[in-house]
């Protein structure tokens, strides 16, 4: 009697291992983190931020936010107009939800540019080593001595205002960071004794990067996705309250501000409400950015 025997059950077997380790890593990652007082408060911050922000992209809002109520000019919050309504008589609360959405919009796709281009060279640079190492991050110190809103001023003036501009402007000035970052654990991690054995049996500096060294460094990494997520908020309103972000008729939480300067204080609500989005949508990335800080380092975990 003849007996086949396969591999597959085995390879199965691996990979039903290796998920149920990841599935376990994320449930006790997730229950540090709600554990964790700043990460929780960011963590609902962000939540809260990111629904308003789909609602306003996708027109979900009280009002049209380019909508005009002459007759209800500079009404003070009210049943009617939640917010209150601005100088043409529009609804400052869809403007608000319609600025979450532009904000989250450019926000999102500035760190996924700065991130995919900065990890992208810092790994490099730090696997490589010597002269393209030296050029690389001597290129990213050159970007880094810009001041960060200079750098974006300079950039939307060569390519003019506008959100795709906008992200762009914020993705280079916080690309070094995202190379730095990325660059250190590198430097560490492939002198590890498993990194090394994989090198001696022929493996390709790509699959070392992505298969043995990327997920020893992805940890300061998320960490540094959120609080540059809280930093293109930031930049972004600055931008657009100086006219080189999102344009009109478009909101945008820096522009209203921007707007209601010469009103202040016939209508504070114009200058109050924004201010708060923006404090609030900064604050809640930058908690969670700590507490996913606390929440990923080993040494803070492993010794409660």
């Amino acid at each position: 009697m003849t007996t086949h025997l396969s591999s597959e059950p085995a390879s199965v077997s691996l990979l039903t291992t290796s998920q149920m380790r990841k599935e376990q890593w994320f449930l006790a990652t997730l229950r540090r983190l709600v554990r964790n007082l700043s990460g929780i408060v960011g963590l609902l911050l962000v939540t809260f931020f990111l629904l308003t922000g789909v609602l306003g992209s996708l027109g979900i809002t009280p009002y049209p936010s380019v909508e005009q109520h002459p007759r209800d000019r500079l009404q003070a919050p009210s049943a009617k107009y939640l917010l209150g309504t601005d100088l043409f008589g529009r609804d400052l609360a869809s403007r608000i939800m319609e600025g979450a959405g532009n904000s989250l919009q450019v926000a999102l796709l500035s760190v996924a540019v700065s991130a995919s281009v900065g990890i992208i060279i810092g790994m490099i640079a730090g696997f490589t080593g010597g002269g393209i190492d030296t050029m690389l991050m001597r290129l990213m110190d050159v970007l880094f001595a810009f001041p960060a809103l200079l750098l974006a001023l300079i950039v939307i003036t060569v390519r003019g205002p506008g959100l795709v501009n906008t992200a762009l402007a914020i993705a280079i000035v916080y690309m070094p960071i995202f190379a730095r970052v990325a660059r250190a654990p590198v430097l560490v991690a492939k002198e590890l004794d498993y990194v090394l054995a994989a090198r001696c049996i022929g493996m390709k500096p790509a699959q070392l990067l992505i298969r043995h060294i990327l997920p020893n460094v992805i940890a300061p990494l998320i960490v540094q996705i959120s609080l540059a997520l809280s930093w293109s908020l930031l930049t972004e309103a600055g931008l657009s309250f100086l006219g080189l972000g999102t344009p009109p008729p478009a909101a945008s939480w820096g522009l209203m501000l921007s707007e209601s300067r010469g009103i202040a204080e016939r209508a504070p609500w114009l200058m109050l409400y924004p201010g708060i989005a923006i404090l609030l949508g900064v604050l809640g990335f930058n908690l969670l950015g700590d507490g996913l800080r606390d929440t990923l380092d080993p040494r803070l975990y492993k010794s409660k």
